[in-house]
C-alpha cells in the first residue's frame, strides 16, 4: 500500500479486530465495500457490507441480521443520528472506530459532496456515553495518532502526539 498513514490505520484496525473477534467470523460492515472490508475478507473474515443506504433512516433491515459482529469504521461521524442504529442493532458484538475531535483543527467538511462531511468528531467520553446509552458495554479500546513527518507546521507536529482515532470492542 502506497499511503503509509492509511496502512498504519488499517494495520492497527485489523490487529484490534483480530484481538477481539474470532478468525472467520461473519461480519456486517456498516458502509459500502471499501479497501478495509476487502482487507478483512483477505484476512479470512466473512464480510458483507451495507449497500449505500442512508443509515440515519434506512437501518431497520440491518438491526436484526444474523452475524457474529457488526463493524463500523469511521462511519458514525458521517451520520446525523448514530444513536438510532446503535440502539437497534441486536448483534451481540460491535467493533467501531471514530476520528477524535482535535482541539487544533476544525471538523472535516467537504463542500463539494453532501456525504463527505463529519457531523460529529467525538471526544472519547462522548462516544463512550453514546455507546452506553444505546446498551453497549465497552470491553476493549485503543487510541492512536496519525502524523505525517513530511508535512511542516504546528498542526502536523501536534498530530504526532495527539490521538486521532478511537476504536472500541463492545458487547450488548
Amino acid at each position: 500500500m502506497k499511503n503509509k498513514l492509511l496502512k498504519k490505520r488499517y494495520d492497527k484496525t485489523l490487529s484490534f479486530l483480530n484481538r477481539n473477534i474470532e478468525q472467520g467470523s461473519k461480519i456486517l460492515d456498516l458502509g459500502t465495500e471499501n479497501p478495509f472490508s476487502l482487507i478483512m475478507k483477505e484476512d479470512g473474515h466473512d464480510v458483507e457490507n451495507t449497500k449505500g443506504e442512508d443509515l440515519d433512516t434506512d437501518y431497520a433491515k440491518y438491526a436484526k441480521v444474523d452475524v457474529n459482529c457488526i463493524t463500523a469504521f469511521e462511519i458514525f461521524e458521517h451520520m446525523f443520528a448514530p444513536f438510532n442504529i446503535l440502539n437497534e442493532i441486536e448483534s451481540g458484538k460491535l467493533v467501531a472506530s471514530v476520528p477524535l475531535k482535535l482541539w487544533f483543527a476544525s471538523a472535516y467538511w467537504n463542500e463539494a459532496d453532501d456525504w463527505d462531511k463529519h457531523y460529529h468528531e467525538f471526544e472519547i467520553k462522548q462516544f463512550d456515553l453514546l455507546l452506553k446509552k444505546t446498551g453497549w458495554i465497552v470491553k476493549d479500546s485503543e487510541v492512536w495518532t496519525c502524523g505525517d513527518w513530511k508535512k511542516i507546521g504546528i498542526r502536523p507536529i501536534l498530530r504526532h502526539f495527539t490521538p486521532r482515532y478511537y476504536i472500541v470492542y463492545c458487547e450488548k
